[in-house]
């Protein structure tokens, strides 16, 4: 649709689609814009509070969407790109897969059914006008105001089985759980398929009619470490997803199914406005870039990703033929993950921070990968490090590329990797001497140079958008140390805006543990522009006894007590000649 189909008349606000004129108010779209994205924050402030893990709670490893009757996102909150631009298709799946009811739950972890890896495990709910009651013996606590949003007027406890109850809106979040099963501790190992990643969990109810199925619960848990903490973090997504619906009924409450609906569909078309207005500020032409991966973990070749973005008038084709094919390590990227990097780029090509986070944005874009290669792996092949490490190859790869068509906008290389570090055994604090603990962490780097300013140091970028877990919060939950944390000087690569440094991170453990490490950017580091230097490579040792010893990005290892870890981040590329 090209722009010249839509007119603004004043203080209002008209939109041409397919011939149908559809009127909105302006101040009114943006009060419903900024209505549903407080829905997911709430949700994402609801799990964090609530989480037992650090990594969710302190982290911040989980992403909350509000979806509509048809599965579209309308709105997500300011949380993780690899999660969010995902999601919908886990959501897609649920919706395929399962006739949801009301008080109903689907979870899911299905890299190939719309999921990203293992431990990010989706939670759906529907939100219907009809809403049952929370459950009196539900495991979550809720407040009376969402008791009371959540539960049905008397006109409407009546049977159901003969008419039908209206879902009005999809709620969903995504959390990376510290564990999900498999060989190594924290889920992240060396993996050559899915089935030694741990428990891969299709479109299943978790909850049915606002009870939790606890057969269900038992299963997950018997297969998965650290049970409690588990147990914990799944009961802080059931109480998210109650939030949110509390608070979309609401917002029907008090502007009414109609209009609310209408808002929903105005914002996505307003989006996809937006997103093709931005396609159309770059010039027609075709724009190639290839970069790679250092390797899978089993082989040591370099795995290549190649793309060419295509721009004509106000539609963007990325086409990632070409590109390496799917590996025996665990760097594979599901189809998800690779339109999830795609929209992230694209988004970051909008101007402003009131672009509703919508379906509408990858309307004008068409994304073209390959099945049976490293951007769109088929079955068996293991994922892990598709979700953390590949997404950001292809973040970089887009980025290169566009950059011979916007140099003004496009900075340099950042990390380019999420430096994953998993540490499990035995907590010998515990009063239960058996007690398991896992650890997860993603360890933050440079940022590229900008075009006009300096990348910024110690930072995570691009599709992560966690945190470092602060050392005491480490030290209190598991038997580790934090020896030494700061940021790697002079890692940054040289140029007229320098590229940022990473950081140094060396943990000590205090008991015998295995460690996984799943990282990226050691052979080659995160490429400059405009003349900018390369930012400087990563490494990692184990260090026992005083003595270091220099292991690969990808791998496990056992650890005895006292030994060290020693984390050294990429620093970001530099960008133009000094």
């Amino acid at each position: 649709m090209s722009q010249s189909n839509y007119v603004s008349l004043g203080a209002l606000g008209v939109l041409a689609v397919k011939g149908i004129m559809k009127k909105f108010d302006p101040t009114t779209l943006e009060i419903y814009r900024a209505l549903y994205t407080s829905v997911a924050e709430e949700m994402g402030i609801a799990l964090r509070r609530t989480a037992f893990s650090p990594n969710i709670k302190e982290r911040r490893d989980y992403s909350c969407a509000v979806f509509d009757a048809r599965g579209r996102v309308i709105a997500q909150g300011d949380h993780m790109p690899v999660h969010l631009g995902s999601m919908p298709m886990a959501v897609a799946s649920a919706l395929k897969e399962i006739h949801l009811q009301p008080g109903d739950m689907v979870a899911l972890n299905d890299p190939f059914a719309g999921g990203t890896h293992l431990p990010d495990v989706t939670l759906v709910m529907p939100v219907s006008s009809e809403q049952w009651a929370v459950s009196s013996n539900d495991p979550i606590t809720n407040n009376a105001r969402s008791q009371k949003a959540l539960r049905p007027s008397p006109s409407q406890q009546l049977p159901t089985a003969h008419r039908p109850l209206p879902t009005l809106f999809y709620v969903a979040n995504r959390a990376h759980h510290a564990d999900i099963g498999g060989a190594t501790p924290g889920s992240m190992g060396m993996a050559t398929d899915i089935y030694g990643e741990g428990l891969c969990i299709p479109p299943i109810r978790l909850v049915r009619n606002g009870e939790l199925d606890e057969d269900t619960m038992r299963l997950i848990l018997a297969n998965v470490r650290s049970h409690a903490e588990r147990r914990g973090d799944f009961q802080a997504q059931i109480g998210s997803l109650k939030t949110g619906a509390a608070r979309l009924l609401e917002i029907v409450e008090r502007r009414g199914k109609r209009e609310t609906t209408e808002y929903a569909n105005h914002l996505i078309e307003y989006s996809a406005r937006l997103m093709r207005h931005a396609i159309g500020s770059i010039p027609d032409g075709d724009y190639r870039a290839e970069d790679a991966l250092d390797d899978d973990g089993v082989d040591d070749r370099e795995v290549g990703i190649k793309v060419r973005i295509s721009i004509k008038g106000q539609r963007a084709r990325v086409d990632f033929s070409g590109s390496a094919p799917q590996v025996a390590g665990p760097i594979n990227a599901v189809e998800a993950i690779t339109v999830s990097a795609v929209s992230y780029v694209f988004r970051c090509l909008l101007e402003g921070n009131d672009v509703p986070a919508s379906a509408g944005l990858m309307s004008p874009i068409e994304v073209i990968a390959p099945e049976g290669t490293v951007v769109n792996a088929v079955h068996p092949a293991s994922v892990a490090g598709g979700n953390v490490e590949t997404s950001q190859r292809i973040v970089d790869v887009l980025f290169k590329a566009l950059a011979q068509a916007l140099p003004s906008k496009i900075p340099a290389a950042s990390q380019g990797t999420m430096n994953n570090l998993t540490i499990g055994g035995i907590d010998p604090r515990s009063a239960a001497a058996s007690r398991e603990f896992s650890y997860y962490e993603t360890v933050a780097g440079g940022m590229g140079a900008r075009p006009t300013h300096d990348g910024l140091s110690a930072v995570h970028t691009h599709m992560t958008n966690s945190l470092n877990t602060p050392a005491e919060a480490l030290e209190y939950a598991y038997p580790l140390r934090v020896r030494e944390y700061r940021i790697r000087k002079g890692s940054g690569g040289k140029g007229k805006h320098r590229g940022g440094d990473g950081v140094i991170r060396e943990i000590e453990t205090l008991a015998p543990a295995r460690m996984s490490l799943l990282a990226d950017r050691r052979k080659r580091g995160p490429y400059g522009l405009a003349g900018g230097d390369d930012g400087k490579p990563g490494s990692a040792a184990i260090i026992r006894g005083g003595r270091a010893r220099r292991i690969g990005s990808k791998g496990s290892w056992e650890l005895e007590a006292g030994d060290r870890v020693r984390i050294e981040t990429p620093g970001g590329g530099g960008l133009g000649k000094q």
